[in-house]
């Protein structure tokens, strides 16, 4: 009798501490321990953060790192199966669908800046993008005075040819820029010759060389035209709670040489469906993140 009223306090001890432990959650973490779900926002063509692979599932470099947070907030709040559902969401609804609750994390390829952190969180960035060029090896681009007199390409209104054309300008560099209606129609203005180089963020560059005819035929190139722009997975804003298990998480997987590894998986090796290869070398800066985690939204803070 004395054995089952032990075990009978002991057990009560036991639901007391979870229901405690469950009462001080908030925000995001109480809509996941409440519901028993998590809701993942993914991309559909997003390569190689965010996309589908022939079956229509969502995999990627981001979505590896999300799932992996998932872990870490299934520890956190001791609960064994977490039921985790997938939203597909763009670039035009994404934060809205943050802001009303309808997703717990965003997993992409998503700029973290000071004007996005007005209306939703970032944890520890993931990907630094910058803006560079794509050329022939033939074309011998070295430095950014070989852009002087030539014709380039960009996309039209994006702030890759807004940055281009403010160079021209303020350098007097006598470039003739032209805008194109995508991508592919101005990387197909380098294949064919009309223009000498096309400046992009270089994450689409490489899979656009990737994705080419003869891939050994260009060079991306290893000066930018702009500042690191970072690319984080979003969370709701004013959750700390939240953001400490997902930060913390973020910085275990950096540290520990996980992220590194998926780095590689994604950059370096061929991806899935197609088995192409973006071969995206690591750069110092991410090196650099790789060792000191941030999510600062500041382009200065990766130079």
């Amino acid at each position: 009798m004395k054995r089952f009223t032990a075990l009978a306090l002991a057990l009560a001890a036991c639901v007391g501490f979870t229901n405690a432990n469950a009462a001080e959650q908030s925000g995001t973490l109480k809509k996941i321990h409440d519901s028993g779900s998590i809701t993942i926002g993914h991309r559909d063509a997003s390569i190689p953060f965010s996309y589908y692979d022939d079956k229509q599932q969502p995999i990627g470099f981001a979505m590896d790192l999300c799932l992996r947070v998932v872990d870490a907030i299934k520890q956190e709040l001791k609960m064994p199966k977490l039921d985790v559902k997938y939203q597909l969401v763009t670039s035009a609804n994404r934060i809205p669908l943050m802001a009303n609750g309808t997703i717990d994390l965003e997993c992409g390829s998503t700029t973290n800046n000071a004007a996005r952190q007005k209306e939703v969180a970032f944890t520890i960035t993931h990907f630094l993008t910058a803006n560079r060029i794509v050329s022939k090896k033939s074309a011998n681009l070295k430095s950014e005075a070989d852009l002087k007199g030539k014709t380039m390409v960009s996309t039209s209104g994006t702030t890759n040819i807004k940055q281009l054309t403010d160079l021209n300008t303020s350098k007097n560099m006598g470039m003739n820029i032209i805008p194109a209606n995508g991508h592919p129609e101005a990387f197909q203005m380098v294949e064919t010759g009309r223009a000498v180089g096309f400046v992009m963020d270089d994450i689409l560059l490489y899979s656009l060389v990737a994705s080419s005819r003869n891939p050994s035929e260009f060079v991306i190139s290893d000066f930018a035209l702009s500042l690191p722009e970072p690319y984080g997975i979003m969370l709701r804003r004013d959750d700390p709670a939240f953001k400490k298990v997902v930060d913390n998480a973020m910085s275990r997987i950096y540290k520990s040489g996980e992220a590194a590894k998926l780095y590689e998986k994604w950059f370096l090796k061929p991806i899935p469906p197609k088995n192409i290869n973006l071969n995206v070398p690591l750069s110092s800066q991410m090196k650099n993140l790789f060792a000191n985690p941030t999510d600062s939204p500041d382009p200065h803070a990766y130079k």
